[in-house]
């Protein structure tokens, strides 16, 4: 190449007549020189560039299957996630409902053996206040026996 570029300038250097456009050997020559320039750059310089281009394309475009993969692979465990969320929110709230309605039941049972249990009291201390008051009845009936023998005994002694 270098030789070239020396024959190039010896022809051109050795011919000054014409000018602009001299049609001579050099015109051929700077052809050759510009195929040879352009072969020796396409095979030194383009190639190994588009090759390292296609490359990163490749790169590119398999790093964007990937991405577009594992996009659409998180998206679909996202849905799934997401229903089992929503099923698991589901049977919790079935849970707190049949909790809440056993707890409701446990309740009411509890209010009526209480009520119950209130009754029974009400009524034993209903009976034990009606055999008092029975008792007292006796009692007092007793006395009021008592006492009417007496004043009649003073009564009769008195009048004796």
């Amino acid at each position: 190449m270098h030789n070239l570029l020396l024959f190039t300038l010896q022809v051109s250097s050795t011919e000054n007549e014409g000018g602009l456009f001299d049609f001579n050997a050099t015109l051929p020559l700077m052809a050759l020189q510009f195929l040879a320039l352009t072969v020796v750059l396409n095979i030194l310089f383009y190639k190994p560039i588009s090759h390292i281009l296609d490359e990163r394309d490749e790169y590119i475009r398999n790093s964007l299957t990937s991405a577009s993969a594992s996009l659409i692979k998180a998206n679909e465990l996202t849905k799934k996630y997401e229903f089992e969320l929503a099923e698991s929110r589901k049977r919790a709230q079935k849970i707190i409902k049949e909790a809440q309605k056993d707890a409701q039941i446990i309740v009411s049972e509890k209010i009526k053996e209480a009520q119950n249990n209130t009754e029974e009291l009400l009524k034993e201390a209903y009976d034990q206040l009606n055999i008092q008051k029975e008792k007292a009845l006796i009692s007092l009936e007793i006395q009021v026996d008592i006492l009417s023998d007496q004043i009649r005994l003073k009564l009769l002694n008195f009048n004796d």
